[in-house]
């Protein structure tokens, strides 16, 4: 091998673990956040007696196997789906894609969400919801599942990171109204990735 195979090889090798490195970082940092918020007034869905004990969120340790890309097709028919929620409330989204991916061997799917509401909002109009369950839910995971909220990509693939999934505010308090995961949306693998069942006290 000569040296500019050698150097190619180890620049594109350095190029790699750097950018490894970087969506480590990245995920850090949201986890960081994430605790930060949940102990700030008017951020954290906890009362005041709660948030004092609060200590950071439980997350399983951040695995790349769980940061996947998947294509990403958008619907022609976007219909209104009235989406249950932990309270007599109906919540309407927008059904607006569907998100294919591989894990663990096997073929995956999961239906994006466009809240109507929300896109109005400034800053908000790429935003979509991922509702989910898997077979850690109920088990180290919460009951009723978990939400990871993503953008809308420019191309026709997308990016899921379940390293940043979280709970619901109904985890940690009866004073919200949570939609419930839509059945279409559960996966039959274990996902041990981003917040864990109970938190740090």
């Amino acid at each position: 091998m000569n040296l500019i195979a050698i150097s190619l090889l180890s620049f594109f090798g350095l190029t790699g673990f750097l950018q490894t490195d970087q969506i480590l970082n990245e995920i850090k940092a949201y986890q960081q956040k994430l605790n930060a918020d949940y102990k700030t007034p008017g951020k954290s869905p906890l009362e005041a007696k709660a948030r004092k004990k609060f200590k950071g969120h439980n997350f399983f340790e951040i695995d790349l196997k769980y940061r996947v890309v998947a294509k990403f097709e958008r619907l022609a028919a976007r219909e209104v789906y009235k989406m249950n929620t932990s309270t007599t409330r109906i919540a309407e989204y927008q059904k607006y894609a569907i998100a294919t991916f591989q894990l663990d061997g096997v073929e995956h799917k999961l239906t994006l969400f466009k809240s109507e509401s929300l896109s109005r909002t400034p800053g908000y109009e790429n935003y979509l919801f991922l509702p989910f369950t898997d077979a850690t839910t109920g088990n180290t995971t919460y009951g009723a599942g978990r939400y990871l909220d993503v953008q809308i990509p420019e191309g026709n693939e997308i990016i899921i990171d379940f390293n940043r999934a979280y709970n619901p505010y109904c985890a940690y308090s009866d004073n919200y109204s949570c939609p419930r995961v839509p059945e279409e949306n559960t996966l039959s693998v274990e996902i041990k990735a981003g917040v864990s069942f109970s938190n740090k006290h």
